[in-house]
Parts: structure tokens; C-alpha cells; sequence
């Protein structure tokens, strides 16, 4: 199966096109949004030069059913799933930052600890924690969004003293945020599964707060296998995961962390077919269904996209 690395749609009203990471989003008459979820694949936000088949369809399979999960806390932009890798939603004014949120010490956070750190993003941090470690409570460490390179760290008041996001508007951002992280929290539960830290982005539509892009994903969060997760942590040993950072640990442990000079190690058929095995993986243990792949090329989820918005 080859991967969808790239579109060039022409589709009925579009008005724009914006290239991320990982997604190709088409501009609907300024009213909607297609977001196509293509398989490529970024790490140390670098995009790496080889794309993973079927990925697109496992995050956006996932989003779509958190967003579905969670809409009654508040509302979200998606309005169509109207093909495996593509969601089609309201265009809303995005919020500049993104906001994480983290219920255990991994990852960055970990990292950051490890280097003597004992505040992130305007958060206190207790001692003696160690690596995996749950905290109190689950802490927001938001981002600014960069439109290219690294998103940075960033305080609550830094975001209220810069403007970027107004006090009203932001404590709402929180609330909504550690709502829909117990939702998910509670959701992972039931699959054997603990939802370490995640990340949303919001928007705003007709004066209302929305939800938008992925919710839960294996890209946008860690999962940690709830079986045997004291026994490791109480053993210093590393936990089983379910994200992208087994992609990570392979880059690592290739030489390669995103920085100037280092070369991206070779990703070979046999690598990136163990990615897509992992990402189905990922699925079904995030959802409890088993994953459906559906053939696919750039003219089918064109005709697919075309085909919904015809029947507005």
C-alpha cells in the first residue's frame, strides 16, 4: 500500500489550502474546513521523508470518536467523516496556543525535571518525583502554536499579559481542558489503558468556545498499559506505551533528536512497516474495535471530499 504523502485537490469552493506537519486542510467557501490526515509522520518536529500507510485513517478514525465522545462538554468542529483519513468541520478563529496537559511526569516534562527544572510553564513541580510518576493532580503546561519549528513553553500569565488569549477566555480553556482529559482518562480506563498527557487545540465560532483538530490520538497523547504499571515504576523500569514516542525512541537511538546537522536514519520498508503495524496497534487498543484498513489513493479521497460537499 503506498502511503499518501501529498495532495493537490481542486475541490468545489475551496478558497485555500494550508500545509501542516501532518495535515493538508482545504478551505470550503470560509464556512468549512477539509482536513485531510495524510501519512506523514513527524518527530522532534521534523517530517520525516518517508510516510506510513494507513496512519492517516487510524488518527482520524480516533479523533473522530473522541470528539464524538466529549461533545457534550462543548461543542467541536466536526460535521462529516466523509472518508477513513478525512474530517470536515466548521472553520473556527483558532486560539494561539495549544493547551497540554499532563497527569503523570513523562516525555518533556520528564525531561525538563531530569535537568534540575522545578517549574513548567509557571507550574510548580514537587521534588523527589520520579520518572512516570502520577502527580497530585494532572497540571496544564500550554504551548504557543508555531506555524513552523518548535512550539515553546509558555506560563497562563504570560499568555493573559501578551493578549494572546483573554483571562475569561482562558480560564474557560482550562476548565474545558481538564474536562475532557478526565472524559478520556475514564474512556482509557475501561481499555486497560492510562492516559498519561495529551494536548487540545480550541477556536472560537460565532462567539462560542470549540474543540478542534484531534482529540486522543496516539500523536497528540501518551498512553501507558494500566497492567503492570506499579510494578515498573516501583522498579525504575521504562513503561509500555501506546504513542508516537516508540518513533522517537527509534530516532534516538539512531543518532538523530531534530538538532542542527544530525541526518534523519534511513527509514527502510521493514521500519516503516513495523510503524503501521504499531499505529493499528494503537487503534484497536485505544478504541476496543478492530481496525478496518480501506484502500485508498489521492483520487478516491478526492472523489470522497467532492462528493460530500456537492450534497450541501
Amino acid at each position: 500500500m503506498k502511503a499518501i504523502v501529498q495532495t493537490g485537490f481542486s475541490l468545489p469552493g475551496q478558497v485555500g489550502k494550508y500545509v501542516g506537519k501532518v495535515r493538508d486542510v482545504y478551505d470550503i467557501n470560509g464556512d468549512y474546513l477539509a482536513m485531510v490526515v495524510t501519512d506523514r509522520i513527524s518527530a522532534f518536529d521534523v517530517v520525516l521523508p518517508e510516510g506510513i500507510p494507513y496512519k492517516g485513517q487510524v488518527l482520524n478514525k480516533i479523533a473522530a470518536k473522541f470528539l464524538d465522545a466529549t461533545s457534550d462538554i462543548l461543542p467541536n468542529w466536526k460535521v462529516a467523516v466523509p472518508d477513513p483519513a478525512v474530517t470536515v468541520g466548521y472553520k473556527c478563529e483558532p486560539f494561539k496556543v495549544e493547551m497540554v496537559i499532563r497527569g503523570y511526569l513523562a516525555g518533556h516534562a520528564w525531561r525538563e525535571y531530569k535537568a534540575g527544572k522545578r517549574t513548567l510553564c509557571g507550574v510548580p513541580l514537587p521534588d523527589g518525583m520520579v520518572e512516570n510518576q502520577k502527580f497530585p493532580e494532572p497540571i496544564i503546561t500550554p504551548t504557543t502554536k508555531a506555524m513552523e519549528g518548535h512550539d515553546e513553553d509558555i506560563s497562563k500569565e504570560e499568555i493573559i499579559s501578551s493578549g494572546l488569549v483573554g483571562k475569561e477566555d482562558y480560564e474557560r480553556l482550562e476548565e474545558y481542558t481538564l474536562a475532557i482529559f478526565k472524559r478520556g482518562t475514564e474512556i482509557a480506563v475501561k481499555q486497560g489503558l492510562i492516559l498519561v498527557d495529551t494536548k487540545y487545540e480550541f477556536g472560537k465560532r460565532n462567539g462560542e468556545i470549540y474543540l478542534m483538530d484531534e482529540v486522543h490520538t496516539p500523536d497528540s497523547s501518551r498512553y501507558f498499559y494500566a497492567e503492570g504499571y506499579e510494578e515498573r515504576l516501583s522498579r525504575g523500569e521504562r513503561q509500555r506505551q501506546l504513542s508516537k514516542e516508540f518513533v522517537r525512541e527509534w530516532l534516538m537511538a539512531n543518532g538523530f533528536q531534530g538538532q542542527e546537522g544530525q541526518k534523519v536514519p534511513e527509514m527502510t520498508p521493514e521500519v516503516v512497516a513495523g510503524i503501521t503495524d504499531r499505529y493499528i496497534e494503537l487503534y484497536e487498543h485505544i478504541t476496543g474495535e478492530k481496525f478496518e484498513k480501506f484502500e485508498y489513493s489521492e483520487a478516491s479521497v478526492e472523489a470522497n471530499i467532492t462528493s460530500w460537499i456537492n450534497s450541501l
